[in-house]
């Protein structure tokens, strides 16, 4: 469930170094998918894959329901509210709170070692497969073909498939093993094959990484991941708040990192609880609008958002880590009627037409499109949430 449309660049570009320093072939993508292959294990043999990996080239074969599922990710048209209320379900605070309980042990010695609490890598963990129970059934190899042979992002794909020959050859998994997310992703926490390979812990001392099966290796390996994303050890993610009528809110959304002693003299209060330290930078998040709910995001928040750029993604994993962690559920406010997707794509092309930068008129309001609403709510003079509504649009239109 990592969503690739918004898969954070710099967490990929960073697990893709040592990969790319193969030859790059001809035919990156299109044609005659044999041709396509032999293209792949030319690259392949120059990364140092061996010939009986190699041979599984052979029986590869393009999928159309990757293409299927690859073009329809409409979850992400789904508000925090909505998005957040299907996946913090009393399944998974019932059983991330049972396991944190059952591995607590291990937990420990990782968060020692990483320096990730317990609850941040058990949220990750509810989310992509629950707990290990649903990993999906898409063969692997198959998978990175098809979406590499597709002309939308073979740069990102390619190196992945790549990847997955290297696992063969270190025999964490076997090909029949191979089996996993449509987006090529494997395990209990869906980490992509370079993922696997850069970040893998042995942690049940076995000799090998296996994701799908030891429990151990699966957490380890998810705080080194999360670590080298860059998570700061001792430090908060996510706290839920209450904020007051008149705050500056052009200083709202995660471009505007204060100090939270700023945030305090403004009059902002822990919902629960208290405010860390007050030089600790924080970004005030309102993931629909100022009448919905509102936390303070802390630079480990913004780890989340290398996982996956989703802010509704990002803000309901983060928020599960605090709800295992023992906050109490959140406050999802009064709300404010948002946009259907169709009303989206009419607000984004009125944005276009203003001149702003939205990306692809897709009906989602991703972070460039929160952008463009926050000025032009700016401009309007009404209050810039960067939730867009109703009004706005007929404002804009």
């Amino acid at each position: 469930m990592r969503f690739w449309n918004i898969l954070a660049g710099a967490a990929l570009a960073a697990s893709l170094t040592a990969l790319t320093a193969a030859p790059v072939s001809a035919q990156q993508c299109g044609g005659d998918f044999a041709a396509w292959k032999s293209g792949v294990r030319k690259d392949a043999q120059g990364a140092g894959v061996s010939a009986r990996a190699l041979s599984v080239l052979d029986d590869v074969a393009y999928d159309k329901r990757v293409i299927s599922r690859d073009r329809a990710q409409g979850v992400f048209s789904q508000s925090f509210a909505e998005f957040a209320g299907r996946m913090v379900n009393s399944y998974r605070l019932k059983n991330g709170k049972a396991l944190l309980g059952k591995y607590a042990s291990t937990f420990g010695k990782i968060e020692q070692q990483y320096g990730v609490p317990g609850p941040v890598i058990a949220s990750f963990w509810a989310l992509e497969t629950d707990f290990g129970a649903v990993q999906g059934d898409f063969n692997t190899l198959n998978a990175l073909a098809t979406l590499a042979f597709d002309c939308r992002r073979p740069e990102l794909f390619r190196p992945q498939l790549i990847a997955a020959l290297k696992l063969l050859d270190r025999g964490d998994l076997s090909r029949s093993e191979m089996v996993g997310a449509w987006a090529g992703e494997l395990g209990q926490t869906q980490i992509l094959p370079s993922d696997y390979l850069e970040s893998g812990v042995d942690y049940d001392g076995d000799g090998h990484v296996n994701l799908k099966r030891s429990v151990p290796d699966v957490l380890a390996t998810a705080g080194n991941f999360l670590r080298k994303l860059g998570w700061q050890a001792g430090q908060p993610w996510l706290q839920e708040v209450t904020i007051p009528a008149d705050i500056p809110w052009a200083e709202a959304g995660l471009y505007s990192k204060l100090p939270v002693s700023q945030w305090a003299g403004w009059g902002v209060k822990a919902r629960s609880g208290s405010l860390p330290a007050g030089s600790l930078p924080a970004s005030l998040v309102l993931p629909m609008g100022r009448n919905g709910p509102a936390f303070l995001a802390y630079p480990n928040f913004h780890v989340y958002l290398e996982w996956n750029q989703s802010l509704v993604y990002a803000t309901t994993a983060a928020y599960l880590a605090t709800r295992l962690d023992g906050a109490p559920p959140a406050n999802m406010g009064s709300g404010t009627n948002g946009l259907s997707a169709a009303q989206m794509k009419q607000l984004q092309q009125a944005l276009i037409n203003r001149g702003y930068q939205v990306g692809k008129v897709d009906g989602i309001l991703g972070a460039m499109t929160r952008d463009a609403v926050r000025s032009e709510q700016l401009r309007l003079g009404l209050p810039a949430d960067a939730w867009p509504t109703p009004e706005l649009l007929a404002k804009v239109r």
